[in-house]
């Protein structure tokens, strides 16, 4: 029987970087959650976000955001990772060295920037409805830092960031891209996944009790903790071959569709 399900939102709800949600998600989670079936909410994403996507019902969902190193619920911390201080520092110092790349770092409530590329700043703001608040200089931030994000405008971060992250960072933090224009850097034991678990922990859920849905290599470890696992449409080869269940793509609602299938097994309409 499923009692918990959890879903990547960019690329897989919604097209990356999107604020538009088909709405009629909304009462299909509420109608689960009235079975016993919780929502997850699980993204890159700042919460304040995925608040704000899921608006109607977020009180009533799970929230899984900056890949994992910050898990929330009803606007409330439950659990965070920090990056240590002094490797956010030189992650700045070697992000500025990147070409045509921009870096945000991700603190539990505010986004910093110090880009003044504004297409980059309309898109923080305007398209995934962040926090953001853009500083001189990012070394002066005296915050708790749970992600570090190269984004690349053309689409290519990590053909233009991977060459100086990955050799340095790769076995050192958790680098993962979060759809083609994201290079994500956390601490090593931040992932999805392991956020679930603690999730699936504290609510007494097994795997065998989970249904999670993803589409990109930020989403393997969520698709790890859910024997019902789905990759979407749209997903890369590498997830299709991960999960055990394909989805249709996410323009087409690929999501919505297997939750109202859900429900019709359980005798709602």
């Amino acid at each position: 029987m499923i009692k918990l399900i959890a879903s990547d939102i960019d690329g897989t709800l919604v097209p990356d970087g999107s604020d538009k949600i088909n709405q009629e998600i909304f009462p299909v989670i509420l109608q689960l959650k009235k079975q016993g079936i919780y929502f997850v909410a699980a993204s890159g994403r700042q919460w304040k976000s995925i608040e704000r996507l899921f608006g109607p019902i977020k009180d009533e969902i799970f929230y899984i955001a900056e890949n994992g190193a910050y898990v929330g619920a009803r606007g409330r911390e439950l659990f965070t990772v920090p990056m240590a201080p002094d490797v956010v520092k030189e992650i700045i110092k070697d992000a500025r060295k990147i070409p045509e790349c921009d870096l945000m770092l991700s603190g539990k409530d505010i986004i910093y920037i110090e880009s003044k590329n504004q297409v980059f700043i309309d898109y923080l703001i305007l398209g995934y409805h962040n926090e953001v608040k853009q500083v001189e200089d990012l070394e002066e931030v005296n915050e708790i830092i749970l992600k570090a994000s190269v984004y690349h405008q053309g689409y290519n971060a990590f053909q233009a960031a991977g060459g100086i992250i990955i050799p340095k960072w790769g076995k050192r933090l958790k680098v993962v891209t979060a759809g083609k224009e994201w290079l994500d850097i956390m601490e090593p034991q931040v992932n999805k996944g392991a956020a679930l678990c603690e999730i699936q922990e504290s609510l007494g859920i097994l795997p065998e009790e989970t249904m999670a849905f993803g589409d990109n290599l930020n989403d393997m470890e969520l698709l790890g903790r859910a024997k019902y696992s789905y990759a979407i449409g749209n997903a890369r080869e590498e997830i299709k071959k991960a999960a055990n269940y394909l989805a249709d793509t996410n323009v087409k609602d690929g999501v919505l569709k297997v939750m109202r299938t859900l429900l019709e097994k359980n005798g709602i309409q």
